[in-house]
């Protein structure tokens, strides 16, 4: 039997607190793990949405519209125009611009932003507070970058899924941060509070749009979290106008119909998030959580064993395992569960790197050495190809002291 939190939603901020941020070269490798979905075809309009039934009263779109009071989320005003020019005006050279500009943003003499999960906003917002989340620094960033005449743009990192200890609960997390590309096409990752590499499975850009529906999304997760449903439901619909291709609203939408005892319509948003993206692990999740309370016993075992199917062919489930018996110093078992997650995964240099230290582990150093090797070879950023270079050294070294 899955464990499970009676609601689960998805929020876009990053969940490690760091001081400030830094600025690191993108390399990473995009993952896209697929599966066929069931339900309902939807032809998308936002006044198709179902009305929030809640209290006697009922909320549709026709009544809410888009909101008379939407925020310009990019907005630059006066003062961080003026920021802009002092610190980047007086160079002609873009890299010399954004290095300038990230300085300024997080450096003590100047805007000293600093991170705080919970600061949600725009990008006047986070500017004129000095703190800000993953999002609303990303807002912030994107428009001044903008306003130095930058070329930025949102960008989405995936995350790898996380599951406690044997696998049977998903944590899931999602990161956004900004892009900055120059005209040689080098590409810069600005972020205030950057993931470890063996977080990352993946990256992709943002339109403007999906950057938008995410400050919706945030805004309507904090209104439920006070309960407000029916300003969540509000900022749902707001952000669905902007991006309704993102599945993790329509999750997020579905619990709200679920609080508001709307089981047929959670139903159809979480049935719409799986047509979107037919491996979200949330929307299977909230499915089962949904029938179990409504006695739906077949739905809800059918959709058990599609989340045990999923982890099961899931490399990064098979890397939990890995790291659960490395732990426990079963190099055995460790280097069993690596071996799978390695064939799931064959370019990951970590999942290989980390084979290779249970073959050590084990004392057979020749498969160790080749491991080790190949995760250098695939290994996405210089500062691990370093690691695991030193690693392999280690090896060698021990290896002629033997002889």
């Amino acid at each position: 039997m899955l464990r499970r939190a009676s609601l689960q939603f998805v929020v876009f901020s990053s969940s490690a607190v760091t001081a400030v941020g830094r600025m690191i070269l993108l390399a990473c490798t995009a993952l896209f793990l697929g599966a066929c979905a069931t339900g309902p075809k939807w032809a998308f309009d936002v006044r198709d949405v179902p009305p929030l039934k809640l209290d006697g009263q009922i909320y549709t779109y026709d009544q809410e519209g888009s909101l008379a009071d939407d925020p310009e989320i990019l907005m630059v005003t006066e003062e961080m125009r003026d920021f802009v020019e002092l610190y980047t005006g007086e160079s002609n050279n873009a890299h010399n611009k954004l290095m300038a500009l990230h300085r300024a943003i997080k450096g003590q003499g100047a805007l000293a932003m600093q991170y705080d999960p919970f600061a949600d906003g725009t990008a006047r917002d986070a500017f004129e507070r000095g703190t800000a989340n993953c999002l609303s620094y990303a807002h912030m960033f994107t428009a001044l970058a903008r306003e130095a005449g930058l070329n930025a743009q949102y960008q989405w990192m995936e995350v790898r899924p996380e599951w406690h200890r044997m696998g049977d609960r998903v944590a899931v997390r999602l990161h956004v941060n900004v892009q900055v590309k120059m005209r040689d096409t080098t590409e810069y990752m600005v972020d205030i509070d950057p993931l470890n590499r063996n977080e990352v499975a993946g990256a992709r850009l943002m339109s403007d749009a999906e950057g938008f529906a995410l400050y919706y999304n945030n805004r309507a997760m904090n209104a439920l979290a006070v309960d407000r449903p029916v300003i969540a439901w509000q900022q749902l619909v707001r952000g669905l106008e902007e991006a309704p291709g993102l599945s993790q609203l329509w999750v997020n939408l579905g619990a709200i119909y679920r609080y508001a005892g709307q089981y047929a319509e959670a139903e159809q948003a979480y049935f719409h998030a799986l047509e979107i993206d037919g491996s979200d692990r949330s929307a299977m999740n909230n499915l089962v959580v949904l029938y179990e309370l409504q006695g739906r016993g077949k739905e809800q075992h059918y959709w058990e064993d599609r989340l045990e199917r999923y982890r099961s062919l899931n490399p990064y489930y098979h890397a939990s395992l890995g790291d659960v018996a490395m732990e426990e110093k079963d190099w055995e078992q460790a280097y069993e569960h690596f071996a799978r997650a390695t064939k799931m995964q064959p370019d990951d240099g970590l999942l290989i790197y980390s084979q290779g230290l249970a073959a050590h582990e084990l004392g057979n150093d020749e498969e160790a050495e080749r491991l080790i090797s190949q995760a250098i070879e695939r290994a996405s950023f210089q500062v691990e190809k370093q690691r695991y270079r030193v690693q392999l050294k280690i090896i060698r070294e021990q290896q002629a002291a033997a002889l």
